[in-house]
C-alpha cells in the first residue's frame, strides 16, 4: 500500500505525516468518548450517529457552537494544553442544555501554524475529558496545519455539538412566573469569557507563575481553570421532576446580557450578590484593572456559571438535587413581575 507523503508540501510548511502520527495519537481519546449511537470510527469523511429517539413523540434537534477565545494565549504561555478542549466542550453543551437537550455528539476543528502531535493529543485529550463529563461523543472532527497563518506555537479551537430533546420537554420561559427562584451554579472560576481584559489587567506575561495565597495557586493555574459543564447537573435535576422554567448559561456579557435571554415577557430577574460567594479572582481582577462593580457583572460570570429559574415550592428538591450531582448551588434571586430583563443588587 502507498503512504501519502508530499516533500513539496513539506517545503511549503505542511507535514501530512505529523497529521496522521496525530491521528493515530487520538483515536484512543476519541474511542473512550463512544455513547450508543456512535456508528464507524476516525477516518471517514463524515461522523456518522443513529439518534437514540424511541418513546420520543417529536425529537428536535439542539446544536452550539463556539470556541476558547483568548483563553489560548495562557495555555501558550504556560505551554499546557490538555484543559482547554474541556472549556470548548463546555461552551457548547452548557448552550444546549439551557433547552433540555442531551448532548449526542461533538466535533472539534483545530487549526494551527504547525502540528506538533504530542500537542494535538493533549488538546484532544481536553475535549475528550469534556465529553465524557457531558456524556457525550467525540465522532469527528478537523485539524489543519496552516503555516504562515498562524505561528508555529500557536492554534485556534473551537467546535460544536447537537443535542435531542422531545418537543414536550424544551426548557423555554412559558410557565414562568412571578414568585419563582433564581437558582445559581457555582463556576469554578473565570471560565472562557473576559480574557482580553484579565489579560490586558493583569500582566500576565510578567505575573502568571507567581503564588498566590488568596488563590491557593499561581495566577495562571487559576486562569487555566477549565469551564464547568452542567449537563448532568440539569439531567438530575429534570429526572427528579423539578420543573424548570429557564435557564441561562453565564457567558461574555455575565448578568446583564445572559439572564435576560432566558425571560418570559414582562418578568423581570432579581439577582442579588450577596447571595453567593464571589471567588477571590474576580476581586484580583477588579482592583488591579479599577473596573466598576456594574461592568464586572456585565462582563464575568462573578461566581455563578448557570442560572435556573424554578417554582418556589421546589428549592428544596432542587437544591438536593444538584448537591448530589457535584455542584455548588445558591439561591441568588427570585423573579418578579417588571420591565424584561434583569436587576442585579450590590
Amino acid at each position: 500500500m502507498s503512504i501519502s507523503k508530499s516533500d513539496s508540501y513539506a517545503a511549503a510548511g505542511v507535514d501530512v505525516t505529523a497529521g496522521y502520527e496525530a491521528v493515530d495519537r487520538i483515536k484512543p481519546l476519541v474511542r473512550s468518548t463512544s455513547v450508543p449511537g456512535v456508528i464507524g470510527g476516525l477516518g471517514g469523511f463524515g461522523g456518522m450517529f443513529e439518534p437514540q429517539i424511541a418513546g420520543m413523540k417529536r425529537p428536535v434537534t439542539v446544536s452550539g457552537t463556539d470556541g476558547v477565545g483568548t483563553k489560548l494565549k495562557l495555555a501558550f504561555l504556560l505551554d499546557k494544553h490538555d484543559t482547554v478542549g474541556i472549556d470548548c466542550v463546555a461552551m457548547c453543551v452548557n448552550d444546549i442544555i439551557c433547552a433540555g437537550a442531551s448532548p449526542m455528539f461533538f466535533l472539534d476543528y483545530i487549526a494551527c501554524g504547525k502540528i506538533v502531535p504530542e500537542r494535538i493529543e493533549a488538546i484532544v485529550k481536553g475535549i475528550a475529558d469534556g465529553c465524557r463529563q457531558a456524556g457525550c461523543a467525540l465522532i469527528g472532527g478537523e485539524t489543519a496545519e496552516m503555516p504562515g497563518f498562524y505561528p508555529e506555537d500557536e492554534y485556534d479551537l473551537a467546535g460544536f455539538s447537537v443535542g435531542l430533546v422531545d418537543y414536550d420537554d424544551i426548557i423555554d420561559s412559558r410557565n414562568m412566573r412571578d414568585g419563582d427562584l433564581l437558582i445559581g451554579l457555582a463556576s469554578s472560576g473565570v471560565h472562557s469569557n473576559g480574557y482580553s481584559l484579565v489579560r490586558k489587567v493583569l500582566n500576565i506575561g510578567e505575573t502568571y507563575n507567581e503564588y498566590n495565597n488568596d488563590l491557593g495557586c499561581t495566577l495562571g493555574e487559576e486562569l487555566l481553570k477549565p469551564t464547568r459543564i452542567y449537563v448532568r447537573a440539569v439531567k438530575r435535576l429534570m429526572a427528579e421532576g423539578v420543573e424548570i422554567h429557564g435557564i441561562s448559561h453565564i457567558t461574555g456579557g455575565g448578568f446583564y446580557e445572559n439572564v435576560p435571554r432566558m425571560m418570559k415577557e414582562g418578568l423581570k430577574a432579581c439577582i442579588h450578590i450577596d447571595s453567593f460567594p464571589r471567588h477571590a479572582i474576580f476581586d484580583i481582577i477588579q482592583h488591579k484593572g479599577n473596573i466598576p462593580l456594574r461592568e464586572m457583572y456585565n462582563t464575568f460570570n462573578m461566581g455563578i456559571g448557570m442560572v435556573i429559574a424554578i417554582p418556589r415550592d421546589r428549592a428544596g428538591d432542587a437544591l438536593a438535587a444538584l448537591t448530589q450531582a457535584g455542584e455548588r448551588a445558591y439561591v441568588i434571586g427570585n423573579v418578579v413581575s417588571g420591565e424584561t430583563g434583569v436587576e442585579v443588587f450590590f
